[in-house]
């Protein structure tokens, strides 16, 4: 008996009446916001029986997707944590030295179109393998770079390759995963990112300086763990949803080629309200990850004068904070819904803004472990909601391109927050000027806050959606057919048959 799922709408929680998204009126969708935002209350295993439902395979996928996330936090935050030392050899100021920052965020948007459209042509294995060879090339030129021109120019080529990766991660970790572990796998993946930047840490402080190579062996050892990361996804095939995938456009007619364009004029065509809304999404994500992290060890050293140690400490416990949010708040959108997971952790996220930047002491430790439990708490979310958002055909390109947007959106967020800073003098300490940097990340903080809510709110969710190329309603219609007919084609039954 065939297994029968729901349409977008029924997702959503509204009426089984059958209309499809096409259909529905723009105000029937707007009453809708609220009464979808009622917790599903989906009864769920415990974290350890879900965790225990992924098979080895999709263990190895999960893996592999977040050690490959976590370097990539981990070399960009090589230039963030060397950014003096950097200024010292090349004979710049710090904010030259900035710009290596900026042209990575950049230009990951280029990235992440390239790869993305590679991986869902072509398959995630082969362009996560160039992307990591790419790191590993462009870590070893950064750490030989002799002039701040070379140094731009490989940080530039270095956005580029890190943009390409988080789409291709999310996909290699998400599709194939079991639908009821999704939400913690989900947000046991986005916190690669805050372990990769623990690490940097840790390897800066045990190799920046204790050599007579400066800052130049933090890079060189950039370079060495991509090559472990690409021998494990060689080991590893294609994902089950991927070779699905392919093996019906092999069926399709006139090539495979033409199936995959066929897609991409049926997503545009269908869903750029929903990709143009993922965008906007995401670059409020990325103004608040960036407005509460990049300013705030500035903050704490400026205006309530922490010694580095104790600004070193109080980032460790906020990327604690961040990783514990990311799992646990991950793992309730399978519960109560994605939405409401992120609205309920940008609520908490606005009322701890205050301890969070007004606690001059150090027990803001204890305010930067549950602010950023918040902030890393929506976004554990995010994976598994983007890959439930976007269209079969073009998961990586869609997920990655989202997020990059919104990161180039964002990457002003420190240079608004420094120049609205400088409208809050302080009393100066010596001849260090200082700045109201808590009062300005409260209040921007708080607008951010505010926009996301509103942004989730208005915006759907698909949660539970299945990812198996038989239910991809755009693959039938690109194929010119309907989606029953497209499960009864007994070629096509062969093909998903023989993959499975």
């Amino acid at each position: 008996m065939e297994k029968q799922y729901p349409h977008a709408d029924q997702q959503e929680g509204l009426p089984a009446t059958g209309e499809t998204n096409e259909e529905m009126t723009a105000g029937r969708y707007i009453a809708t916001r609220i009464s979808t935002l009622k917790p599903p209350m989906t009864k769920v295993k415990n974290p350890i029986g879900l965790l225990r439902l992924l098979n080895t395979q999709q263990w190895l996928f999960f893996f592999v997707a977040f050690i490959a996330w976590t370097w990539d936090a981990f070399d960009f935050f090589t230039v963030s944590l060397t950014v003096s030392d950097l200024a010292k050899d090349f004979g710049k100021t710090t904010k030259d030295i900035t710009w290596g920052i900026t042209l990575v965020l950049m230009f990951r948007s280029i990235g992440s179109i390239i790869f993305g459209i590679a991986a869902d042509r072509y398959g995630r294995k082969w362009p996560f393998v160039i992307n990591n060879i790419l790191f590993i090339v462009l870590e070893l030129g950064t750490g030989f770079c002799q002039t701040y021109k070379q140094f731009l120019a490989v940080r530039a080529l270095f956005g580029i390759a890190m943009g390409g990766l988080y789409g291709n991660a999310a996909a290699t970790a998400l599709e194939d995963c079991p639908e009821e572990a999704r939400g913690i796998i989900s947000g046991m993946l986005q916190q690669g990112y805050a372990f990769g930047y623990l690490l940097a840490v840790v390897f800066a402080r045990g190799l920046v300086g204790t050599t007579s190579h400066g800052w130049r062996p933090l890079f060189w050892f950039g370079a060495c763990p991509p090559v472990l990361i690409i021998i494990f996804r060689l080991c590893l095939p294609e994902t089950q949803a991927y070779r699905e995938r392919q093996a019906v456009r092999e069926s399709g007619s006139p090539s495979i080629g033409g199936t995959f364009i066929a897609e991409g004029k049926v997503a545009l065509k269908r869903h750029w309200l929903l990709l143009t809304y993922m965008v906007l999404l995401m670059a409020g994500f990325n103004f608040m990850s960036h407005g509460s992290q990049d300013l705030y060890p500035t903050m704490l050293k400026n205006q309530y004068k922490f010694d580095a140690n104790s600004v070193t400490i109080t980032q460790v416990v906020a990327n604690l904070g961040a990783i514990t949010g990311g799992t646990i708040m991950g793992y309730c959108s399978t519960i109560f819904g994605r939405r409401f997971t992120i609205i309920v952790a940008c609520v908490v996220g606005g009322a701890l803004l205050y301890p969070y930047t007004f606690t001059s002491s150090k027990a803001v430790m204890a305010a930067a472990f549950f602010e950023q439990f918040c902030v890393q708490g929506a976004w554990g979310v995010i994976p598994i909601h983007l890959m439930e958002l976007s269209p079969g055909a073009f998961r990586t390109f869609v997920v990655g391109t989202a997020y990059q947007l919104g990161n180039l959106a964002s990457s002003a967020s420190s240079t608004i927050e420094a120049q609205i800073g400088e409208q809050f003098p302080l009393p100066p300490a010596g001849k260090v000027k200082r700045y109201d940097y808590g009062k300005v990340i409260c209040i921007f903080l708080g607008c951010v806050y505010v926009y996301v809510i509103i942004l989730t709110l208005v915006g759907p969710e698909f949660k539970g959606r299945d990812m198996r190329v038989i239910h991809d309603e755009d693959m039938a219609e690109a194929m010119g057919t309907t989606l029953k007919e497209k499960r009864q084609d007994s070629e096509y039954a062969d093909r998903i048959e023989h993959v499975s």
